[in-house]
């Protein structure tokens, strides 16, 4: 074969991958949908009853909106951070009370629970966190079956508690099984950048030797912090921007059975990877715009991404829903489309949250519309 055909041939051939790998970056994730949503408590749910809402809270009580889920030790039973009885899903920008879910006009908070835990069938079994938080955001169930919450109340709301003699706002807490506390990161009511203050912690993951790290980010701060079992500081990472190791609203914090962390890097649509000393490892842009991470209870090895924001005008080309991929490479394998989202508008309505039972049960916290959704893989 002559020179100039082989070199012909070339760049034909490295202009189609270039072809086909332009489109890879800019399709929509798969259209392949497995799974369908089963309403659980008011029938006995199953697979063949489609639904909306799986769970209830007791004694009548309306649902608020869905913070941070995840899974419990056992495997099958959920946990949920609740936002009190708000059902008003306009943000504070706007006039509505969405981001002082738990808190009273006058500043003081609502004597409601907050962690609740769900048995297999959507009912409650536990609960407590009355009284502690404005804005309940980010959920980890460690290891020992701890519960780990965030408070991302924002500085405006922390200041109406402070009028009310109430410190709220910017703290990591650690409770046990049974709701007692175990440890406080953060100064309750004080908002900081050093050591041992943050700024809207959004989320939470502990790592098997017990080492804690926080997605410091809901607020201004745009980094994760490090800290020993025991609490003391280890390192922080990150700052407001673009490049790798760069946040913009660090909305969710996961690690995957490698031990890799997972960031949400929400406002810049990519997941970023790192390892536990903070070395930037990856940064995947094909699963949206993420609110929520999950990786399987058992042994699939898939991850779970949680989309509440994509639209034409946030993140075109993506639409709100859950993304399900291979946890090690990446490839989303199927897309749980959110009922509601309307991608001509930036109504935030899909999952912002979830959890992954062992059967590989689907659990979604859809806070706008106040459901917790469940879905089963039917095919």
């Amino acid at each position: 074969m002559s020179t100039t055909i082989r070199a012909g041939r070339t760049a034909l051939c490295g202009l189609a991958a270039l072809l086909v790998l332009d489109a890879g970056c800019f399709a929509q994730a798969p259209a392949y949908n497995p799974y369908r949503p089963v309403k659980g408590l008011a029938d006995g749910g199953g697979p063949s009853t489609p639904g909306g809402e799986w769970a209830k809270l007791p004694g009548g009580r309306e649902m608020g909106p869905p913070a941070s889920l995840s899974v419990d030790v056992d495997g099958e039973s959920i946990w949920a951070f609740i936002r009190c009885d708000e059902t008003d899903p306009v943000t504070v920008a706007k006039g509505g009370r969405f981001g002082i879910d738990c808190m009273l006009p006058d500043g003081r908070l609502k004597p409601h629970d907050t962690i609740f835990k769900f048995d297999p069938k959507g009912n409650v079994v536990k609960s407590f966190g009355a009284g502690m938080f404005i804005w309940p955001h980010g959920l980890h169930v460690d290891r020992d079956g701890n519960v780990w919450a965030t408070d991302a109340a924002g500085e405006d709301a922390v200041a109406t508690a402070a009028k009310a003699v109430v410190k709220a706002g910017h703290f990591v807490r650690k409770f046990s099984p049974d709701g007692q506390v175990l440890m406080t990161l953060g100064e309750p009511g004080v908002a900081g950048d050093d050591e041992y203050h943050f700024r809207s912690p959004a989320a939470v993951v502990t790592a098997p030797n017990g080492d804690i790290f926080i997605a410091d980010g809901h607020g201004s701060n745009n980094r994760i912090v490090k800290y020993s079992k025991d609490g003391k500081f280890i390192k922080a990472w990150g700052k407001t921007g673009y490049a790798p190791g760069e946040f913009r609203t660090p909305h969710c914090i996961a690690m995957d059975k490698r031990g890799r962390l997972f960031v949400c890097d929400r406002a810049n649509t990519r997941i970023q990877i790192f390892d536990q000393d903070g070395k930037f490892l990856a940064a995947w842009h094909q699963f949206g715009m993420p609110s929520g991470i999950a990786f399987s209870a058992n042994d699939e090895d898939l991850i779970y991404v949680y989309d509440s924001e994509s639209d034409n005008v946030e993140n075109p080309g993506f639409e709100q829903g859950i993304r399900i991929g291979d946890a090690l490479s990446g490839w989303v394998k199927y897309f749980i489309l959110d009922p509601g989202g309307n991608p001509a508008t930036t109504t935030g309505s899909g999952a912002e949250f979830g959890a992954v039972d062992k059967f590989g049960n689907v659990f979604a916290g859809e806070p706008r519309p106040r459901l917790l959704r469940k879905y089963v893989k039917v095919r």
